[in-house]
């Protein structure tokens, strides 16, 4: 079996939450044990209802955006998570910094968890931060 991959997704920016959504449910299809801990500008896009779009960091977040057939970082990771059983995440002190109620999260989202128990589950995995 795959070493269990760890990421971390802090940035809200589209290029990076792309690139962690396709490692995922990419990773995830493969049957490697997936974790993603969505925290600080990640965490908001999680929100029920919320279509707020990422901003582009440059020229490929641009072309992304234009180009038909590209699944967004939304939709990549509820698949890995429905298709691959990968966890998701949220940031209990994010939460509480945003006034998020954690029923107000998408469905796929697990129970807020506190980065020590996350770093503590993610030993001798690999660990990726985006």
């Amino acid at each position: 079996m795959a070493q269990d991959l760890f990421l971390i997704c802090v940035s809200g920016t589209r290029e990076k939450l792309q690139m962690a959504a396709m490692v995922a449910s990419v990773a995830a299809a493969s049957g490697t044990r997936v974790t993603v801990f969505f925290s600080m500008n990640a965490l908001a896009y999680f929100v029920k209802g919320d279509t707020t779009q990422a901003p582009a960091e440059g020229r490929f977040g641009e072309l992304m955006e234009k180009t038909k057939g590209i699944p967004p970082f939304r939709q990549l990771f509820k698949l890995a998570a429905e298709l691959g059983d990968a966890r998701l995440l949220p940031c209990s002190m994010a939460l509480d910094l945003l006034q998020i109620e954690d029923s107000a999260l998408e469905p796929e989202l697990g129970p807020p968890t506190g980065l020590t128990l996350f770093l503590s589950d993610a030993e001798g995995g690999q660990l990726l931060s985006f």
